[in-house]
């Protein structure tokens, strides 16, 4: 949104590209973490075989709930990353003027940003600061990326 938020004012065009943002990003995430969970279950179930200490037998489920689902970290990829980028969406969807639509994409995304960089070191036991303070400056470095490159290209006449 912010690299179309560049180049275009119309309100219409800035959410429609958010959502095929939304859309694409998720399915993205949800795909490449199919493929590496799978991966990383395949390794297991190898590992297993090699080391012949366990076996997968279709009748025994807590061996299977041992290993890495890759449908579920999929879903889960999918939901997370449609949860963040519903935030600029919404921040954007009733505000007409241009410039306070920018403003607010961005005061939307920041205060996510923290939250969601705070949450994670919960979860996680880490020190909240420090992670929210990764999270929030790489997400700023990634809106300030799209935006001038979109806006260098959008205006160079390409």
């Amino acid at each position: 949104m912010m690299g179309i938020g560049a180049v275009k004012k119309d309100i219409k065009v800035m959410i429609l590209t958010g959502f095929a943002g939304l859309v694409a990003g998720a399915c993205s995430m949800a795909i490449g973490e199919f493929v590496s969970v799978y991966s990383q279950l395949d390794i297991e179930v190898a590992q297993m075989k090699r080391d012949n200490k366990r076996r997968i037998k279709g009748d025994n489920k807590d061996e299977k709930n041992v290993l890495p689902n890759p449908a579920q970290a999929a879903a889960s990829s999918a939901l997370a990353f449609s949860v963040g980028a519903i935030v600029p969406l919404l921040a954007a969807s009733f505000i007409r003027d241009y410039k306070v639509r920018i403003g607010a994409v961005v005061a939307a995304v920041t205060i996510a940003l923290m939250v969601f960089g705070w949450l994670g070191a919960v979860l996680g036991k880490a020190p909240a600061i420090k992670s929210s303070a990764r999270v929030l400056f790489g997400g700023w470095l990634a809106m300030a990326i799209t935006y001038g490159l979109t806006k260098l290209i959008g205006s160079s006449g390409l």
